[in-house]
């Protein structure tokens, strides 16, 4: 009798379920972290190359800058600077109501939204990931996950305790057909029907609605005049949201009816009780007196009930995560999904290298769940209020209970920080401490780092500190050193040097062979200085760990780049300043030179000693 074949087994660090935007965000950034073995799997045989998301927020493009993205996308999206609103007209029509700028923050580095379907987003980071020698591993779909319960392997930073079996859906025969994979960490990025999370039981709590929308992706004939503008409508025929592609390409948001697109036996949206033709009926008769019809057969087209859940939780042991649309779905109105689903992974994957080079103690893995969850919720309760104000009856002379445009313009404005991104703000943990925020009153402790351009003392080149914020697992520490012409401020800034060049200082405790240490902290330093006579070389040496680090806040040549920086940061230039920035480029620490223990505290409390 033949014993049956055992099914190859390998030992990874990483295993990610699902190639979507979460998955693959997550894969090119543990892939350029080095020394990381990870394996990215997906069911689909092939990426998808039409449809699906459609728009980058600012944030999600600095974050996508952060690992040398942006510029591909940037070129082959839409920019979007306008959003046109249009409301009900006297004579049963529509008209513009008002223009207005579609970011509103005035700190956003790139002011306006990238249109690009999900395809050339995710091709970005295919591409990028072939340099990393990791490529996606498809079709292939897990069929059983076990995660041990001994304590001791689930704390043990060298064991692999989570097993899973994999089918790949493409073998001829039996013994090429099964996989065991031994994991250290495995990632559910397996999208709203996540096997991964329904695997551990992790339910998705909110409510399905009964708003029905078509989308149409579209190049149109038209006599709109807002065609390439984002557009918000709302007519008494109901709700049309227009977004301007790449290329002559414009996708069509278009509430519809329940009753027409419902399967009632299932409660279910039913493709087949719709087309492309009637979804594009109904956008007539709302954009009405303008028309609009296909020049060109349509791209692709879907319908959905707008669901408004979020996951239980985000983790199982801090060894199983879930991110992007297995753990929060909503409304595509507000530009959200693929922005969070990438974001997610952008928060998780810096940290699980950090424990996984035995460099951060694994407790940091628990402000995944504390800061994304928590975002996922707020997400929610916007998504909420914002997708019943765009899905509502607008307000007219007739009917004074509709809503009103002042009222959903009011909410879209304050909505600004979600809907660009730039409102994230993660709350006090091991890794955000805000004792010491009144040193540095406009850069708010958990929320991103502002933009703003300094000019290199060496050379006079204005850079954008976002330039020198790379996703690179390193901590920035930025040093604002103020004025350095007094004695006075020479003697404390050389003591300080003292202090952080000693075996005592954070740089030399958390290096290697005790120097100090470039693989954990990049820093940088910035002076108040003129760049006609400063000389960088005047800095201490540990401030300067390159010609390129040295930076002043000063204009550029042509007098139009850069100054001001220091005022506008809220920070002293009398007074020495650290701004500590996590590797996702979120502020982890503020504090001011005297307060340098309290440096020490908030690393030691996450980062383990390499002594």
């Amino acid at each position: 009798m033949t014993m049956p074949l055992q099914p190859p087994t390998s030992f990874v660090d990483v295993l990610i379920v699902g190639a979507g935007p979460a998955g693959l965000m997550c894969g090119n950034a543990l892939a350029a972290a080095g020394g990381i073995e990870v394996k990215i799997i997906d069911q689909r045989p092939s990426k998808i190359s039409v449809g699906h998301a459609d728009g980058l927020q600012p944030r999600t493009i600095e974050v996508l800058q952060s690992y040398g993205l942006a510029e591909r996308l940037l070129h082959e999206g839409n920019q979007m600077y306008m959003s046109a609103y249009y409301n009900p007209s006297h004579n049963g029509g529509i008209e513009l109501t008002t223009r207005v700028p579609d970011v509103n923050i005035p700190n956003s580095r790139f002011p306006f939204k990238l249109a690009l379907h999900q395809g050339a987003i995710e091709d970005a980071f295919l591409d990028s990931m072939v340099q990393y020698n990791l490529k996606v591993d498809r079709p292939v779909k897990p069929l059983a996950i076990e995660l041990s319960r001994d304590q001791e392997q689930l704390h043990s930073l060298s064991s692999y305790p989570v097993k899973v079996t994999l089918a790949r859906l493409d073998a001829t025969t039996d013994e090429d057909k099964l996989e065991v994979i031994h994991a250290k960490y495995v990632v559910g990025a397996d999208g709203a029907h996540s096997w991964v999370r329904k695997a551990f039981g992790i339910t998705m709590d909110g409510d399905q609605t009964n708003y029905v929308w078509g989308v149409v992706d579209v190049v149109p004939d038209t006599n709109f005049p807002d065609i390439r503008n984002k557009a918000a409508i709302h007519s008494m025929n109901g709700s049309l949201m227009i977004i301007p592609r790449e290329g002559e390409k414009v996708r069509l948001y278009v509430q519809l009816s329940e009753e027409d697109i419902v399967d009632p036996t299932t409660g279910r949206v039913s493709k087949s009780k719709s087309s492309p033709e009637t979804i594009l009926e109904v956008a007539r008769k709302t954009l009405h007196p303008f028309y609009i019809s296909p020049l060109s057969d349509i791209e692709w087209w879907t319908i959905y009930m707008i669901g408004q859940r979020v996951a239980s939780r985000f983790s199982v042991e801090d060894r199983i995560f879930i991110a992007g649309d297995a753990c929060h779905t909503h409304s595509p109105k507000a530009g959200q999904g693929m922005n969070a689903s990438m974001n997610d992974t952008h928060n998780l994957a810096w940290k699980i290298a950090q424990v996984l080079r035995g460099w951060a103690n694994p407790s940091i893995l628990k402000t995944y769940e504390s800061e994304r969850r928590k975002y996922a919720q707020d997400l929610i309760d916007f998504d909420k209020r914002y997708a019943a104000l765009f899905s509502g009856k607008p307000r007219t002379s007739a009917d004074q209970d509709g809503i009103s445009h002042e009222e959903f313009f009011k909410a879209y404005e304050t909505a600004g920080g979600f809907t660009s991104g730039m409102g994230i703000h993660y709350g006090p943990s091991i890794i955000v401490d805000t004792k010491h925020q009144s040193c540095a009153e406009n850069l708010v402790v958990g929320q991103r780092m502002l933009p703003q351009v300094f000019v290199r003392a060496a050379d006079a080149r204005p850079v954008e500190i976002h330039d020198l914020l790379p996703a690179d697992t390193r901590f920035k520490i930025l040093l604002f050193l103020g004025f350095m012409e007094e004695e006075s401020r020479v003697v404390e800034i050389n003591a300080l040097a003292e202090q952080l060049s000693s075996p005592a200082g954070f740089l030399r405790i958390y290096s290697t062979g005790g120097q100090t240490s470039a693989s954990m902290f990049d820093l940088i330093t910035i002076v108040v200085g003129n760049k006609d006579n400063f000389n960088y070389l005047n800095v201490p040496l540990v401030f300067r760990p390159h010609w390129s680090k040295v930076l002043l806040d000063d204009t550029d040549v042509t007098g139009r780049k850069g100054g001001g920086g220091y005022k506008r940061f809220g920070i002293s230039s009398e007074s020495i300043t650290f701004v500590v920035v996590r590797p996702d480029g979120h502020i982890g620490m503020v504090a001011p030179a005297a307060a340098l223990g309290d440096v020490h505290e908030y690393f030691a409390s996450f980062l383990l000693s390499c002594h």
